[in-house]
């Protein structure tokens, strides 16, 4: 939080310090947001080998109360109005949990009931349910993604540290997946994997195998959506903790990718033989260790040959108390691998100091990748019975309910969890650089090289939530048009101003249907995508041999038409004597019979040469049937 003094013009300054660098480089400007501090527009790695200088290219100071994140209000952020029916969660997402308060987003977790449309997967139907805690998440899909870079989160983390229960993230995910849109993640998420291997082929939805590039895509190229986890806070009792000198609370660094470790896997709580888990690790002191509780989870479908395997490969850190009083900084440098998979490396900060990371030649186990898609930002707050919450069952309770107030349900919570609502998850900034002159560092959610806009309109129904009657993934950013009482509620002096008409009108910069928003654009986009063209139908044999073969085409044609038009001429000139005319003349009509239907459905316009009952049209596509939704 900052006062009005501090505040400075990002995007101009941005694009001052460039040019006094006398560099070649272009300004990357839109995304910043003015209320970024001068100190702020450019930063260093905390990681000695890495000298090269990073320019800001993306922030959100929340400086400005008020704003609201629901679909189709903010151009970085979209929060979400949905149930979570990922991880066993037991809250439900609503946009009004999320605003802009006392220069922070501050994501609230409250008591409050919401029905809704589930569906049990034995049965095979709807049925109506209900969760009985309401809490919020922001994400950036399809708005705001990079590649490669540093990211950087200001945060304080929500209620009683030595309370369990509550689930707050801050993370980031790979386009091609939407958080807690289930249909979207299915044979996507976490794969991060450019090899062809015929035993994953099913499993990954764009595998290296295909040889025939779908939505834009390049064949023979594995895509997906790989999770890079920064900040997963685990609250609750201090107690010795298994297999490790960590105790609660702590918080997860991750990486999440597919394929999995096959085999031998290690056991929950256990740590790994040698020889079965990744190796040559950095830690970066006995405050941060292996997490020995989550190795990752096999993810089943049916028929078997569906079904995979992904991989956390973890660390926790040990959190002190001061991190829910204060804000501190969680931060994660991503460097891309090179062209051939090879290289690349992530490493998790805190205030500064190294805490976890790993490099490309750490994953050669399964020949995954360091994540190479563009990847947007998300944060929230979740509840769920799988973390935090009492494992196993208690003895005499029967864990099927999780309700505060109802004494049914009580036996099933952490000791103090009603009484720790509401909670506030609050985030001071998200800031994001790039390193300067470096082309693997890019901007955009739809690359060149890692294009995903083709494919989610291709797929546009596993990207929303249809059962609501949504329509779009994403509703188009309102600019104005709130209903105003007074020039303030629209952001006057510098945003906007209340009309005449009781109504926001916005300033040139800023958006959102009360002009609170910065409207932050991609200055810098990159080329339309485009279908591929394959070098050898550009070489001048095979446009010759196109030539020749159009040549005989066309002469074929020509052929063809002449001798029907000949034949035609000669039934023409054959015209028939008197008598014949006669004869065709007193020849009776054939009389219709009621009842047996029009000319469509007589015996002589049934016959089908496919020999079937009904005509069917047949089509032949070189499409690879998994990436089609049935």
């Amino acid at each position: 939080m900052r006062s009005q003094s501090l505040k400075s013009t990002a995007t101009a300054l941005v694009c001052i310090a460039l040019a006094t660098t006398g560099g070649q480089q272009q300004c990357h400007a839109g995304w910043v947001d003015p209320d970024s501090p001068e100190e702020a527009l450019t930063t260093t790695s905390h990681y000695a080998e890495d000298t090269r200088e990073y320019e800001l290219v993306f922030s959100d100071e929340f400086e400005q109360d008020g704003r609201s994140f629901e679909d189709g209000a903010d151009p970085r952020w979209t929060a979400i109005d949905k149930n979570d029916y990922t991880n066993e969660a037991l809250h439900f997402y609503r946009p009004e949990n999320i605003q802009t308060t006392n220069g922070v987003m501050n994501i609230s977790s409250v008591q409050k009931s919401n029905r809704y449309k589930a569906f049990d997967e034995k049965k095979l139907k709807y049925y109506a349910d209900a969760k009985h805690i309401q809490s919020g998440m922001v994400q950036g899909w399809n708005k705001f993604c990079l590649t490669g870079g540093i990211i950087e989160f200001s945060a304080k983390l929500p209620g009683d540290p030595e309370t369990g229960g509550l689930w707050p993230a801050l993370w980031m995910l790979g386009n091609l997946a939407r958080a807690t849109y289930v249909g979207s993640s299915n044979f996507i998420w976490p794969y991060s994997y450019d090899e062809c291997d015929e035993s994953n082929r099913q499993s990954q939805k764009v595998s290296a195998c295909s040889k025939v590039g779908h939505y834009g895509m390049k064949p023979g190229r594995g895509r997906g959506s790989p999770e890079i986890d920064i900040l997963e806070a685990m609250m609750g009792s201090p107690e010795k903790l298994p297999s490790t000198n960590i105790t609660r609370p702590y918080f997860s660094t991750s990486l999440q990718i597919a394929p999995g470790l096959e085999g031998t896997r290690p056991n929950m709580g256990k740590l790994p033989k040698k020889g079965h888990w990744y190796e040559g690790l950095e830690y970066g002191s006995n405050n941060t260790q292996l997490n020995p509780f989550f190795y990752g989870v096999t993810l089943e479908h049916k028929p078997k040959q569906f079904t995979y395997q992904s991989d956390a490969i973890s660390a926790n850190t040990h959190l002190a108390k001061d991190s829910f009083k204060h804000h501190r900084k969680y931060r994660v440098e991503w460097e891309p691998p090179n062209n051939d998979g090879t290289g690349g490396y992530l490493k998790w900060f805190l205030d500064g100091k190294i805490l976890y990371g790993m490099k490309g030649e750490n994953l050669q186990l399964t020949g995954a990748e360091i994540p190479s898609e563009p990847m947007y930002l998300i944060m929230n707050t979740a509840v769920a019975s799988s973390w935090g919450f009492p494992k196993p069952c208690p003895d005499g309770c029967t864990c099927d309910c999780y309700e505060c107030g109802n004494p049914e349900c009580l036996c099933g919570l952490p000791d103090g969890f009603c009484e720790n609502l509401p909670a506030f998850f609050e985030i001071d900034y998200v800031r994001a650089y790039q390193a300067k002159n470096e082309s693997k560092h890019i901007l955009g959610c739809s690359t060149q090289a890692r294009p995903t806009s083709k494919f989610i309109k291709g797929h546009a129904k596993d990207y929303m939530n249809t059962e609501e009657g949504q329509k779009e993934p994403l509703m188009a950013i309102q600019r104005g048009g709130r209903y105003c009482s007074k020039d303030s509620d629209c952001g006057y002096p510098t945003k906007g101003a209340c009309s005449e008409s009781n109504r926001c009108v916005c300033e040139d910069d800023y958006t959102g249907p009360k002009c609170l928003s910065h409207a932050g654009y991609n200055d810098n986009p990159p080329p339309v995508e485009d279908l591929e063209v394959d070098r050898l139908l550009l070489s001048p044999v095979f446009s010759f041999m196109f030539f020749f073969a159009a040549v005989a085409f066309i002469s074929f044609v020509g052929i063809a038409v002449f001798k029907r038009r000949r034949q035609e001429m000669e039934r023409y000139n054959q015209v028939p004597s008197s008598n014949e005319v006669t004869m065709r003349l007193d020849f009776p009509m054939q009389q219709q019979v009621p009842g047996n239907g029009s000319y469509q459905n007589s015996p002589e316009s049934a016959y089908n040469p496919m020999g079937a009952d009904k005509q069917e049209t047949v089509t032949y596509c070189m499409i690879d049937g998994r990436l089609i939704d049935e």
